[in-house]
């Protein structure tokens, strides 16, 4: 058998989308599904979104690409805005949520070797998170199915149970450098950290010179109701890598730091081609036009708590299906019975509903941020038309 053209790593489903509007993606067939899955929480705005089209137009005809041994009048701009609405002094922008995580790492470890401190290069980490796919963030997960045929792996992650303060103040040693942690996890199915789990983590960082690094990629980015969902926890950070929903649907990522703990990064400690680049600067800012004030931030949540308060309640008429409703703001989760693939899958070809599956058997319902009552609505129809018709099938992509 010979390979496909693109390289087979993804269990492609049968739907193929060729057009987006708003909250529907339209099929090569022509069928219209319902996109409560925004291409794994990246498009907030949906699809089309006339105001991030207009920026990228419009950059796009001025000027797309330069480098950065340059200045950047459009990299400073959306960097003192991202400064300004969080705890951080300064910002690198990146591609990839990945490299903003690659970013995170290397900036804590570089903090303790400009105290002359190399030894301290060790991040503890908690279970089922996951951080992307570079060499340096699987190994900074504790997942089996991300390490098999990779290794070795990097050394310098340390393993501990999620919201397990106790195990996390444990494994603090000589080595240590800091924690890196999700405030909700998204892939490992969507678990909020508890107050005392977060705010504890940042007083064990405080008592022993150690930086708190939050991998906010999925959860940031008004995703959660707030900003920033380390916001809600009433705790800074140190470090924060965020991605996803910057950039509205274009690569864009960030890591976010203090002065303190980017002090060990100066000039050729870290570098990217595309990072930052005029393009998408100006879809960061588009994004930022119109999530970052409270009266968007409020919309996110009234949304939230009208889903999940009526899926709460239409989970009872499917006990054999339905366990729980999870998550913050438009980010939740349904932890399943059946096989959560499965499902997914089915509602995706049968009721042309898109969701994601995550860990923990849960299906993660992460739609754009700009719905509307409607759309919720049309969501619990064929949520409820999937349910009263399932029969378990083999799983599908």
């Amino acid at each position: 058998m010979s390979i496909t053209p693109l390289m087979p790593v993804y269990p492609r489903s049968p739907f193929r989308p060729v057009r987006g509007e708003h909250c529907h993606l339209i099929g090569e067939d022509g069928r219209r599904y319902l996109d409560f899955a925004a291409g794994i929480a990246v498009n907030i705005l949906g699809h089309s979104h006339p105001h991030l089209i207009g920026a990228i137009q419009r950059q796009a005809a001025t000027l797309m690409h330069v480098s950065n041994l340059y200045g950047s009048p459009q990299g400073e701009h959306l960097a003192q805005r991202l400064v300004d609405l969080t705890f951080a002094d300064t910002v690198f922008f990146t591609n990839s949520g990945a490299e903003a995580v690659e970013c995170a790492i290397k900036t804590a470890r570089a903090y303790h070797s400009h105290a002359g401190a190399d030894h301290r290069h060790e991040l503890i980490t908690f279970s089922n998170a996951f951080h992307g796919r570079t060499m340096a963030t699987i190994s900074a997960s504790n997942q089996e199915k991300m390490h098999k045929g990779f290794r070795p792996l990097l050394p310098g992650f340390r393993y501990v149970e999620f919201d397990d303060l106790a195990g996390a103040e444990a494994a603090i040693g000589p080595n240590t450098a800091g924690f890196l942690v999700e405030p909700i996890q998204g892939e490992g199915g969507i678990r909020p950290a508890s107050q005392a789990f977060l705010r504890g983590l940042r007083r064990l960082a405080d008592q022993h010179d150690l930086l708190l690094l939050l991998d906010e990629v999925q959860c940031g980015v008004a995703r959660s109701g707030t900003f920033y969902a380390y916001e809600q926890y009433g705790i800074t950070p140190d470090i924060l890598a965020t991605a996803k929903g910057i950039g509205g649907g274009f690569p864009l990522g960030a890591c976010l730091a203090t002065e303190k703990a980017a002090r060990g990064m100066g000039p050729g400690t870290h570098g990217s081609t595309y990072g930052g680049n005029p393009l998408a600067m100006a879809a960061g800012e588009a994004v930022l036009d119109i999530v970052a004030n409270e009266e968007f931030l409020a919309s996110v949540r009234a949304r939230s708590e009208r889903l999940r308060g009526q899926l709460e309640q239409f989970i009872g008429n499917y006990p054999e299906i339905f366990v729980d409703v999870r998550g913050r703001g438009l980010l939740l989760g349904m932890k399943l019975k059946p096989e959560a693939r499965s499902f997914v899958g089915y509602l995706r070809d049968e009721h042309q509903l898109l969701t994601v599956s995550g860990g923990d058997n849960t299906m993660r319902i992460v739609p754009p941020l700009v719905i509307d009552d409607s759309h919720i609505d049309e969501f619990l129809a064929r949520l409820s038309a999937g349910a009263a018709a399932w029969q378990p099938r083999a799983v599908a992509p």
